[in-house]
């Protein structure tokens, strides 16, 4: 999987349910939230006053190592 900034925050974790963690880690703790699931990873970040490509950055190095 490639995760982009307009990738579903839900579909990241449908993918691979340990990305939960780098969610967390910058304060995303509503990731059961249906609106959350539906949220594009750049909104999310908007909101929470993160950046979207770093976080991005790190899901992908992540999924990528488990190949």
């Amino acid at each position: 999987m490639e995760v982009t900034k307009q990738t579903l925050i839900g579909d990241v974790l449908d993918y691979d349910i340990e990305t939960a963690q780098f969610f967390l880690e910058i304060g995303m703790h509503c990731l059961g939230c249906p609106h959350s699931r539906g949220e594009a990873i750049e909104d999310a970040c908007a909101v929470h006053g993160t950046n979207a490509d770093e976080l991005v950055a790190k899901l992908n190095a992540f999924l990528s190592s488990k190949k």
